[in-house]
Order: C-alpha cells, then sequence, then structure tokens
C-alpha cells in the first residue's frame, strides 16, 4: 500500500509541475497578471490623490504626537 503511495504521489506531483509550467508559458496567465497589476497601481494612486488633501491635519497630528513623545 506505502509503494501505491509514493507512485501515486509522484505522478500526481509531475502532472500538476507539467499543468503548471503550461498554464504560466500561455498568456491565460500573463494577461490578468498584468491587469491585476495595473488595478492595484490605480487604486493605490487613488487613494494617494484622495488622502493628499484630506490627510494634512492627520499628518500633523503625528508629528506633533511624536515630538510630544521624545521631549519627555
Amino acid at each position: 500500500m506505502s509503494m501505491r503511495d509514493g507512485i501515486f504521489t509522484t505522478v500526481a506531483v509531475t502532472l500538476s509541475g507539467v499543468a503548471l509550467a503550461g498554464l504560466l508559458c500561455t498568456d491565460a496567465y500573463s494577461r490578468p497578471a498584468s491587469l491585476e497589476a495595473r488595478g492595484l497601481h490605480a487604486l493605490s494612486l487613488q487613494v494617494q490623490m484622495s488622502c493628499s488633501g484630506e490627510c494634512a491635519g492627520v499628518d500633523e497630528r503625528i508629528v506633533q504626537l511624536q515630538e510630544q513623545g521624545t521631549a519627555r
């Protein structure tokens, strides 16, 4: 039984490796990955732009708290 499990595991790992290599060599993986990266970049730009005006007071308060912490 143990020998059969070892053979089955070896075949399963080999087949999954071949399937993964086939997926990575096609555009089926690269296109969605690049779209996801572009979307994440666009989202981070939106968050950065929306925070630039709203977070000014928060940034000043953080600096004040840090200065108070070092003064003690």
